[in-house]
């Protein structure tokens, strides 16, 4: 077993998107987190592998983003499901945290 201590990557830069890898090497999944300073846009991308992803938002508001320019609320608590095929994305209003998971790892 692991505990992730999320209160240890509660960094930010301005204008940017940070990134910490939470587990790496695992043949099962991955897990990151991303941190959006206000007004930051995590693009729009895909992957063309099979497999799922979610998108769990834990702290601040934005929206989820896809194809389209299709767009869903996101706030803390929520969690975006999604094919690792299908357009995602997240863009902030305000600071905002989000843990990423995908399986299998990319």
């Amino acid at each position: 077993m692991k505990v992730l201590d999320l209160n240890t990557t509660r960094e930010f830069t301005e204008g940017a998107m940070k990134r910490f890898f939470l587990v790496e090497d695992s043949e099962f999944f991955k897990i990151i987190n991303f941190n959006l300073k206000a007004g930051v846009t995590f693009p729009v991308h895909s992957h063309d592998l099979d497999g799922e992803l979610s998108i769990q938002v834990i702290e601040g508001e934005g929206v989820f983003i896809g194809a389209n320019d299709a767009e869903l609320p996101a706030k803390t608590g929520n969690i975006l499901i999604s094919q690792i095929r299908e357009p995602h994305g997240v863009r902030a209003t305000t600071d905002m945290r989000i843990v990423v998971t995908i399986a299998p790892p990319i």
